[in-house]
């Protein structure tokens, strides 16, 4: 087995319920806040022990003279190793544990695993400054979801792109906000095609 046979694998969307949320800036006012979304390490070890359970390995170094715990990670998966620095949050939670955790999902990320999060259209939300959270939990969209978890949608897609032929914008920036989405929407196909293979 070779990691370009289980990349599309690796790179499959979470179930939702894995996938958290942390405010990334929260307003002057602190009544709005722009959500992140995220995955735990332990989802990143569960992807891994999944698909190829006896074929990847993770080491860390700590980074000495850092003002919160830091350390560089290196993720080995069938054979070929990423590496990324992880650093621990301040606060109650700065330690190594969570730095090595950092580092852990930062390397799994040049492997494809998680990495849709980043393309997910950016979210402000009400956000209840009392109990440090969102009023409401984000949504998210279909594509960024596993395919036992979305709704008939491929029409739609279909429709828009149609649309885009005549519609696109001027600006360069909402043009490339547009591709970013198409691009990981069109990409979140291949999972779902592979595991129709598989059945």
């Amino acid at each position: 087995m070779k990691l370009s046979d289980v990349q599309k694998r690796l790179q499959a969307p979470f179930p939702a319920h894995a996938v958290a949320w942390k405010p990334g800036v929260i307003t002057k006012d602190r009544s709005r806040a722009l959500m992140l979304a995220h995955i735990d390490a332990r989802n990143v070890q569960d992807r891994l022990d999944a698909i190829c359970p006896d074929a990847w390995e993770f080491h860390v170094d700590v980074i000495p003279g850092t003002r919160q715990p830091t350390v560089k990670g290196r993720l080995t998966v069938l054979g070929v190793s990423r590496e990324d620095i992880g650093e621990a949050p301040e606060g109650d939670l700065g330690t190594l544990k969570a730095a090595a955790s950092d580092a852990l999902k930062r390397c799994a990320v040049q492997f494809g695993i998680g990495r849709y999060l980043y393309d997910l259209p950016k979210q402000w939300v009400d956000w209840n400054d009392a109990k440090r959270e969102p009023v409401r939990t984000p949504e998210l969209p279909d594509w960024a979801k596993p395919d036992h978890e979305r709704s008939a949608g491929g029409a739609h897609i279909v429709q828009a792109m149609d649309q885009l032929k005549y519609e696109l914008p001027d600006d360069v920036d909402l043009q490339r906000e547009v591709y970013k989405h198409l691009k990981a929407a069109l990409g979140s196909l291949h999972p779902m095609q592979n595991s129709g293979r598989a059945a």
